[in-house]
């Protein structure tokens, strides 16, 4: 990997990480857990329509390992991990058929697969199906954060220095 690829990667990845800190100190406005904005998903959004999957992988797992670091709470992490890994699988699969002028779209398809892999994840680690009473506030919530942070990911697109293009 070229130096300037890696250090785009990082920086990248360094922003996530400071939008997932300050995301951390925003109060919940719903009683439902694991209901959030996900902002640090833009970064994810606009690694996918502009790197390889391999180098938005790198991206992901280091943020949500971080992530796990920085907020100390190492439980979250296989929650955190299963819904990342699920919305990158998601992205990179429909990114083959949505232009990147429905990024939006992309993201939203994202942020449901998200919420499918954190509940798939809950069910077995709860080892019950009572979980899945969350389900359907999670994807309409998801659905309205991923297109929020979509919507804020094709900003950064177009507003991007061209070296990051």
């Amino acid at each position: 990997m070229k130096t300037k690829k890696l250090a785009e990667l990082a920086l990248l990845t360094a922003v996530a990480l400071i939008i997932f800190i300050i995301e951390l100190r925003i109060p919940n406005i719903l009683p439902i857990p694991g209901v959030k904005l996900g902002l640090a998903n833009i970064i994810t959004v606009y690694a996918v329509y502009k790197f390889s999957a391999k180098e938005t992988l790198m991206i992901v797992a280091t943020r949500v390992i971080l992530g796990s670091l920085f907020s100390s709470n190492f439980s979250v992490i296989i929650y955190s991990l299963s819904g990342a890994i699920m919305c990158l699988v998601g992205m990179l699969l429909v990114k083959r058929v949505i232009p990147l002028k429905y990024i939006w779209l992309c993201s939203i398809i994202g942020a449901v697969f998200h919420n499918t892999g954190q509940m798939i994840t809950a069910v077995i680690m709860m080892r019950s199906f009572a979980v899945i009473a969350y389900y359907p506030p999670l994807i309409i919530s998801g659905c309205i954060a991923g297109l929020f942070t979509g919507l804020c990911a094709g900003f950064v697109l177009k507003r991007l220095p061209q070296s990051f293009k």
